[in-house]
């Protein structure tokens, strides 16, 4: 809370008014001896108090009140968006944050930070479940599809990875997936990934090369690497070297999905109100 300030008039005024004493003081002090006690020194302290401390007041208050200005300008220019959203986060450990607060992974940094940006309305669910793969998330997609969401952001294929599942299963469980979600009114955001090396060459590649060929099949947005900025980084990685901690994670939302899912969720917006 900033302090009240006084009318301009009155600053100007007293700000005048507050010069005057000071070089009256000040005049006072050069014609006056130097002090020989203690209670001297008090005196002196004690009658300088007020001319010193009132100018500092005066622009403590102007600074306050120039932040208060700032912050409300901020606020100003965030234009509230009532329209209620449902963005379902569907996937794996990466969606649900193992091992960091549930404050902290990525569907609730999301909703916070899409709060900030004016989608007053706007509901993440967090639907990853650890060990996940794309069979499973394709066996419970009855179960999520009761959150009816706007848009899902779905990123699975991880655990696939890691099991050296073949690809062209993955694939087809993606494309199930993302079939079953559009059929049930989702516009569908689709996580890419990629995996080590460690696999093989041409395990890694055709992998990799799963994620942009169903985006274009089937006419999705594409977040090109989900983890980009984070995977691989130590310091944005748990000690397992595969989970984000909650810094990476808001790399994740600021910078991999953000630029993605804006233009979707503007979209939806506007068709909602047309």
């Amino acid at each position: 809370m900033s302090l009240p300030l006084t009318k301009p008039y009155l600053s100007k005024f007293s700000s005048k008014k507050l010069s005057l004493a000071l070089l009256t003081s000040l005049a006072l002090m050069a014609c006056s001896p130097a002090a020989d006690t203690d209670t001297d020194t008090d005196s002196n302290a004690d009658a300088n108090d007020p001319v010193v401390d009132a100018p500092q007041v005066e622009v403590i208050n102007n600074a306050t009140n120039e932040v208060s200005r700032e912050t409300s300008t901020e606020q100003e220019n965030v234009v509230a968006i009532e329209q209620p959203i449902t963005i379902l986060a569907l996937g794996d450990s990466l969606t649900e944050g193992l091992g960091v607060d549930p404050d902290d992974n990525y569907p609730a940094q999301l909703e916070a930070k899409l709060k900030q940006m004016g989608y007053t309305n706007v509901k993440v669910v967090n639907s990853g479940l650890s060990g996940e793969t794309s069979t499973g998330l394709v066996n419970r997609l009855d179960w999520v599809a009761q959150t009816q969401p706007d848009i899902t952001i779905l990123t699975i294929g991880a655990n696939d990875a890691m099991r050296g599942i073949d690809v062209a299963t993955v694939e087809a469980n993606i494309r199930t997936a993302v079939k079953h979600l559009q059929d049930n009114g989702s516009e569908v955001i689709l996580g890419g990934m990629q995996i080590y090396e460690n696999l093989g060459s041409d395990y890694v590649q055709s992998f990799a090369a799963i994620y942009p060929r169903v985006a274009k099949d089937m006419d999705l947005t594409l977040i090109p690497f989900f983890l980009d900025k984070v995977g691989g980084d130590p310091e944005l990685n748990q000690a397992d070297a595969i989970h984000p901690t909650k810094d990476g994670y808001t790399i994740i939302v600021n910078d991999n999905i953000l630029p993605i899912l804006t233009p979707e969720l503007e979209a939806f917006v506007e068709s909602e109100n047309n």
